[in-house]
């Protein structure tokens, strides 16, 4: 539908006069009977508001059930309306009023304007605005603005009443705690599982049991959660961190960040509201203060321990993502072993090998001592090239346009655009006062808005570019220390981590009937082959030399 002539005709007829296909959007923000019923009659009223016109043609409404208003997000019929208008299946939609359109200014804004460059119009009854009018806008967004004004105080409504039952001590929350049922607002023990309970804290503080081992125990004792599954690692911890075990009551763990997105923030344990109930009345306790404070030291103590080990970078785990099968395509995964004399020996091998069983790849284990010593070969017939390589580049970068003009362009252009804005408000001021026509206000200021367009594409371009380069400033930088470091050192303090992250790429190793072929692909992309022999053509005392030659060579 065209909304240009369609509001030229409305200026001298009705919304009603004038031939169009036109659906409904109904929306209930609960499951309660009574709003249902409600729902009902809007179905019914619309359905026959619509068909009694003579003008309209009836296309089926939009119907979403017991979701909020305050956002679209969840609204899956609304999304559908919106598809459909997109597809052209009809002008004009109908619906009761704004809260029920969106409780949101900016939803109504968007939607509306959404629809309307598709060429479909939003008629809100009640409110008596029809987007088809060229002021329906203006009036839009006050009405948007009072509903969304309804919600922030309904809002605050429900946070005072939240303050109000932390106050006289009414727990709040799901009644699905273990160990509990939630009766009048209170809390009271459930024995048929306050045993479980009771066991899991004192298994835990005695320190000699992990969560996964409670789990099994737990299993193979019946024990269950409330869907009949296992008792995760995530819901005992969070039993034995839950201070309402030990009689405590404990309020305003949770903040609403954005009553929008409803999206929420877990508050420390310092801002929660949290006390000692005396009378046992309200969160009576199933273990003893003693025994929670003993479970949840040594739950603090683990949990620092494992983010511990989480932080810490695994030197050893030299190769992963650089080694490669070209047998099967797969990646090459380490496998530690000890010997005799409790050293760990690590070796690597082919994941599909693995994976798939020993006849499904013909690749050979490689030894990570073994390919230390290969590595450090590559960079000494490398190293010269790759100077090269980076010289080069700091060439090319000191070529490149440096930030300072930039910068000074990104800064002209923005003076462009405040030019053409100025521009864009002196044709708005001749159109209003009558001295530039309609048409050619649309056609200049049309082009206004392309100059601004390519304008920005431009400024993105240019701050894309400094960013680039900025990078690739610090790419070089790391490079050539790394080199400058390697070219002082031995091998034992090259082929590390670091090194081999910046400067080995790709390894590709290609399996051979008495030796595998090694591509050792830098990051320069100079590809070096080497050769070693499959593990098994060479005897263990043979390894050991080669390995005790290696380790001499570092001294």
């Amino acid at each position: 539908m065209d909304i240009h002539n369609i509001r030229s005709i409305m200026k001298t007829k009705s919304v009603y006069d004038i031939p169009m296909r036109v659906t409904f959007y109904a929306r209930v923000s609960s499951d309660k009977d009574e709003q249902l019923n409600s729902l009902d009659n809007q179905i019914s009223y619309y359905k026959d508001f619509i068909q009694n016109n003579r003008n309209w043609t009836y296309i089926e409404g939009f119907i979403d059930e017991g979701l909020s208003g305050i956002s679209t997000v969840k609204r899956e019929n609304f999304h559908k309306m919106i598809n459909d208008a997109k597809l052209g299946l009809f002008d004009l939609v109908i619906t009761k009023e704004i809260s029920r359109f969106a409780r949101n200014t900016l939803d109504s804004i968007q939607f509306t304007r959404e629809l309307l460059s598709h060429g479909v119009g939003v008629f809100f009854q009640n409110d008596n605005i029809n987007t088809l009018d060229e002021d329906s806008e203006l009036r839009l967004t006050i009405m948007s603005g009072i509903a969304q004004d309804e919600l922030r105080k309904l809002s605050s409504r429900v946070k005072f009443g939240h303050q109000q039952a932390i106050k006289n001590s009414v727990v709040l929350g799901n009644s699905r705690m273990f160990g509990y049922k939630k009766q009048n607002k209170k809390l009271v023990i459930d024995e048929s599982e306050a045993s479980m309970v009771r066991e899991l804290f004192d298994l835990y503080s005695t320190n000699n049991y992990s969560m996964k081992q409670i789990e099994d125990i737990f299993w193979n004792k019946g024990y269950r959660n409330h869907n009949g599954n296992r008792i995760s690692h995530s819901t005992m911890s969070n039993t034995i961190s839950n201070p309402k075990y030990k009689g405590f009551y404990v309020g305003n763990k949770v903040k609403i960040v954005d009553m929008f997105t409803k999206k929420q923030k877990f508050l420390p344990p310092e801002d929660w509201v949290m006390f000692k109930d005396e009378t046992g009345q309200i969160v009576p306790a199933i273990v003893s203060e003693e025994l929670w404070d003993r479970a949840n030291d040594i739950l603090q103590t683990r949990s620092k321990d494992v983010k511990q080990r989480q932080n810490k970078c695994n030197h050893y785990n030299l190769l992963t993502g650089k080694l490669f099968c070209t047998d099967c395509g797969k990646a090459y995964y380490r496998r530690d072993s000890k010997d005799k004399f409790g050293n760990i020996n690590s070796r690597w091998v082919c994941s599909g090998k693995i994976n798939n069983g020993a006849s499904s790849c013909s690749s050979a284990s490689i030894y990570e001592e073994e390919i230390k010593k290969i590595l450090y070969d590559v960079f000494c017939e490398t190293s010269f090239e790759a100077n090269k390589w980076v010289d080069e580049y700091y060439e090319m970068y000191n070529n490149i346009e440096d930030n300072n003009n930039l910068t000074k362009s990104i800064s002209n252009l923005q003076n462009k655009i405040d030019v053409v804005l100025k521009k864009k408000n002196k044709l708005l001021e001749y159109n209003v006062t009558g001295r530039l026509s309609d048409d050619e206000f649309i056609k200049m200021n049309q082009q206004c808005a392309e100059e601004i367009k390519q304008y920005e594409i431009e400024i993105r371009e240019m701050q894309d570019q400094m960013c680039s380069r900025e990078d690739f400033k610090k790419h070089l930088n790391t490079i050539r220390k790394l080199l400058s470091v390697a070219s002082q050192g031995t091998s034992q303090k090259i082929i590390d981590k670091a090194f081999i992250d910046q400067y080995i790429d790709k390894i590709y190793v290609t399996p051979d009937i008495d030796c595998m072929k090694l591509e050792v692909k830098i990051f320069t992309g100079i590809i070096t082959e080497k050769y070693m022999e499959r593990p098994n053509v060479r005897s263990g005392h043979t390894f050991k030399k080669m390995i005790q030659s290696y380790e001499q060579g570092m001294k």
